[in-house]
């Protein structure tokens, strides 16, 4: 199962509607937790919002995470060690306030944590060689011992 996810705070129907026709070409199974969208997407399981707990199990579940470009939804994708392709919100289409998701997503990118597409186009094209995409590496969930180390040696420092 494929995990669509565009986060709790807005609609991302651009996002929504690409994986959604893909969906219905390639019969993979998709379930999207899609906000209060207007779409209605004919080839995906889906559902406006889900609950902490579904959450986290879709996400368990899944062979594979599409996101927003949200730090939530990307780094739970890289505590469960998933592979993910993110698309970030556009401020030029009204989809947020700035383009602090196309900064995220270009910067994880260049680290090599998440696979990125700029645009529809793009997003199509990769979702036809979704397989090809793998997992970067489990992250935890809290701070590594060595970025404590540093803050500790910076605090007493002060």
């Amino acid at each position: 199962m494929i995990f669509l996810t565009v986060g709790t705070q807005l609609p991302f129907d651009r996002l929504v509607a690409t994986v959604d026709e893909w969906a219905g070409r390639t019969r993979r199974e998709v379930f999207a937790q899609v906000g209060e969208s207007s779409l209605s997407p004919a080839n995906l399981e889906w559902a406006p919002t889900i609950d902490p707990t579904t959450f986290k199990e879709k996400m368990s579940e899944a062979e594979f995470v599409i996101s927003h470009a949200g730090m939530g939804s990307i780094l739970t994708a890289l505590q469960y060690d998933k592979p993910i392709l993110v698309m970030p919100r556009r401020a030029a289409l009204r989809e947020m306030r700035n383009d602090h998701q196309v900064a995220t997503a270009n910067w994880l990118a260049q680290q090599g944590r998440v696979s990125v597409a700029q645009d529809e186009a793009e997003l199509s094209k990769m979702l036809d060689d979704l397989d090809s995409i793998r997992p970067t590496g489990r992250i935890e969930p809290w701070a590594s011992p060595e970025l404590l180390t540093t803050i500790r040696d910076f605090l007493a420092e002060e």
